[in-house]
């Protein structure tokens, strides 16, 4: 009894002698010293912090640097500014049937620009594995949510179909369930009901036989590209065939009902369905810009020559239509913004996605063309930034693990050497980015991004 009152006793002075300001905290430590953060709740910067990172999360916000002796790794921030890590809710993630095993690098490509988590929108067996492998940090990698393969009308042409793909899917493991077109309604409905059977979202396309009304409806987890929604606003007096409607409806272009737009965007509001814009996709694959002269950006030496050659290809073919003009695509694109600034306003709520890697959307960098795209469209630059961080964090129900730099947080950072809400376009050169705990310093980002380079000359 003696012994054990001796040992509290001593473990009793050890704490006495623990200098006040040291906290023990048990683990390896990283911190980020003398950092302004942004609070992307309201745009207020919380100036000069310090950030004690363990075990890949915040484990605590300081006001002076503390002297814990366990802190291994200091990140001299220097009044630079520091960010929650964005979202891209609309990537892609190679696979084995692309033909291009080399995944690693476009999940760095990703990562050199901010993004730290990705939804995969047409998901592979190897995705599964890849998912899990960047949680345990054994891959450098975003964190990654990835989709079922894909569900169209070629893949699920009958409701069993549907029933024996969506439970497969589920018990794989898969996030949710990617749709594409040409799913024919009894078929979608038979999926809709398996799929809330089995208690697994289901986002994407909209299939001309569904069309946007029964979507919203239906209670999709998303609709991308804004799919639907023009052809949703052509009046049913029209009598025009569904199936006509071009490329995201294009052809409805004039026939379009823009004071019918209220109503959809009510519909996303009362059925909780999230829009990804990929506003991007329009901007640069579907618009009258010289596909020779986008070939030629900065951000294009990252891909390989074949894979630029079919994308300017791709474009000459889509905007050499001669139902495609550059005064029908500004009508077009008038719409788009109309419904994303309302969406955004006066719907459920917006996720950023910009569909990488698609025709002149390199995988990280184009993140950057959507946001510009949304502050076209009149979203602010806090707004622009809200539907990267915050709101997928709550879509994915991981606010206050995801999305926002506060104590208990993934440690997912891009540290920036201004406040973005004065200039986004600091966005496009990190001074780092931290993932789940790992630090990529600018040094570090460039070295990786001049190998990548090097490799698609080959």
């Amino acid at each position: 009894m003696k012994i054990f009152y001796f040992l509290i006793f001593i473990g009793f002075i050890s704490a006495c002698n623990t200098p006040k300001n040291e906290k023990i905290y048990n683990q390896d430590l990283a911190l980020i010293k003398d950092v302004n953060v942004l609070d992307v709740r309201t745009g207020e910067i919380l100036k000069n912090k310090f950030i004690l990172i363990g075990g890949g999360e915040i484990i605590d916000i300081l006001d002076e640097q503390p002297e814990s002796k366990e802190i291994e790794t200091v990140i001299e921030a220097s009044g630079n500014f520091l960010m929650p890590g964005l979202a891209e809710m609309h990537a892609h993630i190679p696979s084995p049937d692309w033909g291009r095993e080399n995944y690693e690098e476009t999940l760095f490509l990703y990562l050199s620009n901010g993004v730290t988590t990705i939804r995969g929108m047409l998901g592979h067996p190897l995705h599964l594995e890849l998912r899990e492998k960047a949680l345990k940090n054994e891959i450098l990698s975003p964190r990654i949510i990835t989709s079922s393969p894909s569900f169209n009308g070629n893949t699920v042409p009958t409701p069993e179909d549907a029933v024996e793909k969506v439970v497969a899917y589920k018990e794989a493991g898969y996030d949710f369930l990617k749709l594409h077109p040409g799913i024919k309604r009894e078929v979608f409905d038979t999926l809709v009901k398996t799929a809330k059977l089995v208690d697994i979202p289901f986002a994407g396309h909209v299939s001309i036989d569904v069309g946007i009304r029964h979507a919203l409806e239906s209670g999709y987890a998303t609709v991308d590209h804004v799919d639907g929604f023009i052809e949703g606003l052509v009046p049913e007096g029209k009598g025009l065939d569904p199936a006509s409607n071009g490329f995201f409806g294009y052809n409805f272009t004039n026939e379009a009902d823009t004071n019918l737009i209220s109503e959809l965007v009510e519909m996303t509001n009362t059925y909780g369905v999230w829009v990804v814009p990929t506003q991007s996709l329009f901007m640069r694959w579907f618009s009258p810009t010289d596909p020779e002269q986008l070939a030629l950006e900065e951000e294009m030496k990252y891909m390989p020559k074949r894979t630029l050659e079919s994308w300017v290809n791709s474009k000459k073919n889509l905007i050499s239509d001669p139902e495609f003009s550059a005064e029908k695509w500004e009508a077009f694109n008038a719409i788009r913004k109309s419904l994303i600034y309302q969406l955004n306003k006066k719907g459920h709520g917006l996720l950023l996605g910009s569909d990488a890697p698609q025709v002149f959307n390199v995988p990280g960098f184009s993140i950057q063309h959507e946001l510009k795209g949304m502050l076209d469209a009149g979203l602010t630059p806090l707004e622009a930034i809200q539907i990267g961080t915050l709101n997928p964090a709550t879509y994915l129900n991981m606010e206050g693990k995801l999305g926002e730099v506060a104590i208990g947080a993934s440690a997912d950072f891009i540290m920036l050497e201004a406040n973005p809400l004065d200039d986004m376009d600091i966005l496009k050169k990190p001074a780092g980015v931290m993932v789940r705990g790992q630090w990529l310093s600018r040094e570090t980002l460039d070295k990786k991004l001049a190998e990548i380079a090097r490799s698609a000359e080959q």
